[in-house]
């Protein structure tokens, strides 16, 4: 059965579910929808949402005539039949360049003012969607064209930036561009004030962002929202000020504390503190066979101290723990100091799915057996995986 109209692309709460009854090879997926190849010249974008599906078409409607769009073949009331672009995206093909070539700065140049010409919004695009086809740029994904207000290329710059062709980018850019130049680096060296940020807390997993903000946004949760500053520091902004005043009295009290990531600023609605480089430690045990025994001395010495200190939520869920040069850090804080919990029941789940509580808890019986006995003298709770 090769009907493409058959395949069926669905949001769950953590990925998108596909059915595809047909032979066509799925070639991509994001967060409104995926790409299936229909043949060597064509492909099908199915989305999650109609709406997005007609936001996208109005998109190639109106910019059709603009080189960077791909040919739509097709439309329908949740899909976009369009080129496949034989091709690699201009992050993989920049990859390893010790400097910016103009031939492409010129191309991007030329790409968004097209962008302008349509008046499309969002002026902007990263490079993992766009492709170099023929010498020529194509551009995929234009569902927030005339939703998103980005009249500076921050997700393009951005990209550059963690490829080091940023700078090099630019001076071409004054080169090519002086007045798009000017307009551009007055934007991106205005003073950051991240009180005026809005983070604006949503149902699901996490909050609503401001996504022309021009730092790297690196998580976000149910409180707030992480964005990567330097080499060395992030900030944190809240959706909520009482969610910051409770991080911030565990934070800023507990700076003695090794697993407590050092805060260098901290207002009402956000805190900057150190970034930690590092995988975290839900990452890290996906890829072992076995539980290292420093894994569970690391977690215990966390749990003692916080229960040292008066912590009223005893827990470390993996995804919290970053495994750091300088040892296990944690993050996430908000209620440390407000939910009674007495034993650290996020993470006992979250080994029972990696398949290593058993081991922990032999571990911990051998290395604190006091403890050890405090914490299972009543059957631990745990929901089964999936």
């Amino acid at each position: 059965m090769n009907d493409f109209t058959s395949i069926t692309v669905t949001k769950s709460e953590k990925s998108l579910e596909i059915h595809n009854p047909t032979s066509y090879p799925l070639i991509g997926k994001g967060a409104q929808g995926a790409v299936f190849k229909l043949s060597k010249n064509t492909c099908v974008k199915i989305f999650v949402d109609p709406d997005k599906a007609k936001m996208e078409q109005e998109a190639f409607r109106t910019a059709k005539k603009n080189s960077f769009m791909p040919k739509v073949y097709e439309t329908g009331e949740n899909y976009v039949v369009m080129e496949y672009l034989n091709g690699p995206c201009l992050k993989d093909y920049l990859l390893g360049s010790m400097f910016m070539p103009e031939e492409i700065t010129k191309k991007l140049l030329q790409m968004l003012e097209g962008f302008k010409e349509s008046k499309f919004t969002m002026i902007d695009a990263p490079l993992r969607h766009i492709f170099v086809v023929n010498n020529e740029l194509k551009v995929i994904d234009h569902v927030n064209a005339f939703k998103r207000d980005h009249l500076v290329p921050i997700k393009l710059i951005r990209d550059l930036k963690y490829l080091l062709l940023k700078d090099s980018f630019l001076m071409q850019v004054q080169k090519l561009a002086p007045d798009t130049y000017k307009e551009w680096d007055s934007y991106l060296n205005e003073k950051i004030n991240f009180k005026k940020m809005l983070i604006q807390p949503d149902r699901g997993d996490g909050v609503k962002v401001d996504s022309s903000f021009s730092q790297r946004l690196i998580g976000k949760g149910h409180q707030g929202a992480v964005y990567r500053l330097s080499d060395d520091l992030c900030v944190k902004v809240y959706g909520k000020i009482n969610h910051a005043q409770q991080e911030q009295d565990v934070l800023l009290s507990c700076q003695h504390l090794s697993f407590i990531p050092k805060v260098h600023e901290a207002e009402k609605n956000y805190v900057v503190m150190e970034y930690l480089s590092g995988p975290d430690l839900n990452t890290y045990l996906k890829k072992q066979t076995r539980l290292p025994e420093e894994v569970t001395r690391n977690l215990l010495d966390i749990l003692t101290q916080q229960k040292r200190e008066g912590f009223k939520k005893i827990d470390a869920p993996l995804r919290h723990i970053i495994i750091t040069k300088n040892g296990f850090k944690m993050v996430d804080h908000v209620y440390s100091f407000t939910h009674d919990q007495n034993r650290p029941l996020e993470l006992f789940q979250d080994l029972h799915e990696r398949g290593f509580l058993e081991a922990f808890l032999e571990q911990m019986k051998r290395l604190d057996s006091k403890t050890y006995h405090e914490w299972t003298k009543t059957p631990i709770p745990l929901t089964k995986e999936g």
